[in-house]
């Protein structure tokens, strides 16, 4: 009897010791994904170095300025607008590096700093493959194929993997506390044409619901032809947002819709919505 309690001892002993190297070889692998899918955006490109992504900036409205007074003076032409001059995208380089980047998207002072890959014939290419087309399961983050940017639709919507690392979408779920959204308010996309700002509008918890539900289904809003369509989207939004952002909406705004999984219910989405304020600089074209 005690030779059994030995040996079965010594089986129980081997089965942890395999257990935990099993836990650390895990862990090692997704930090080793996590460094790969970090490398694949450093190295897209050869000429763009690491001091080179710009730092996040919300452009602030430019100050009025005081009219002096004068006698008035009959114009001898019409006045003409000053176009905005354009400058070079700070993300050129990454676009000539994989064509199937559609933005960069930053939420400042956050790990959310990725760009987003658009495959309209295939959404999920990118589901588990990084920048430079590698497996990695963190993926990358991917503009809905029902999105677009040229013709901009009313509501972008980008979906990321929530990873336990906070990796992607893994921090996303922060926005649950109102302190933290007070922090993060903004959100920027660097487009190839221009850099557009969002600010935070709403915040909540959803599904993805069967086909015959009838229920408002956020990730199906891509369009507002009409005051109604948009109605539709705003007040379900608002109703939902776990708390008042004090930003508001009208129809004619564009906004931008971050969403990723969560575990409260079968298909469970978190999903943070952003109105398009003032606009950043605009680009040169990209060639």
């Amino acid at each position: 009897m005690k030779q059994f309690k030995k040996i079965l001892s010594f089986i129980l002993t081997l089965i942890a010791i395999g257990c935990l190297i099993a836990a650390v070889t895990i862990a090692f692998l997704h930090k080793k994904e996590d460094r790969d899918a970090e490398e694949a955006i450093r190295d897209a490109t050869v000429s763009q170095s690491a001091t080179s992504t710009p730092q996040p900036q919300i452009s602030e409205p430019p100050q009025a300025t005081a009219v002096p007074t004068a006698e008035p003076v009959t114009p001898t032409a019409e006045p003409t607008a000053t176009p905005v001059p354009a400058i070079e995208n700070p993300y050129r380089d990454y676009y000539l590096a994989n064509s199937d980047m559609a933005g960069w998207l930053i939420v400042p002072d956050t790990v959310i700093n990725y760009p987003i890959m658009w495959t309209p014939e295939d959404e999920n290419y990118y589901l588990y493959r990084d920048f430079k087309k590698r497996d990695n399961n963190n993926g990358c983050l991917i503009l809905d194929t029902d999105s677009s940017l040229a013709p901009l639709t009313t509501n972008l919507i980008i979906h990321g993997h929530n990873m336990k690392s906070g990796a992607m979408f893994g921090n996303l779920t922060d926005y649950e506390k109102k302190s933290y959204f007070e922090d993060h308010k903004q959100i920027i996309l660097y487009t190839p044409e221009c850099q557009r700002n969002y600010e935070v509008i709403a915040v909540f918890r959803s599904q993805v619901y069967k086909k015959t539900d009838d229920v408002f289904k956020f990730y199906k809003f891509f369009q507002a032809n009409t005051e109604e369509e948009f109605r539709d989207f705003y007040d379900n939004i608002k109703a939902l947002s776990l708390y008042d952002t004090g930003v508001t909406a009208e129809f004619g705004d564009r906004f931008i819709t971050l969403s990723t999984c969560v575990y409260h219910v079968t298909n469970g989405r978190f999903v943070v919505v952003a109105k398009e304020v003032e606009p950043g600089d605009y680009y040169l074209p990209i060639e």
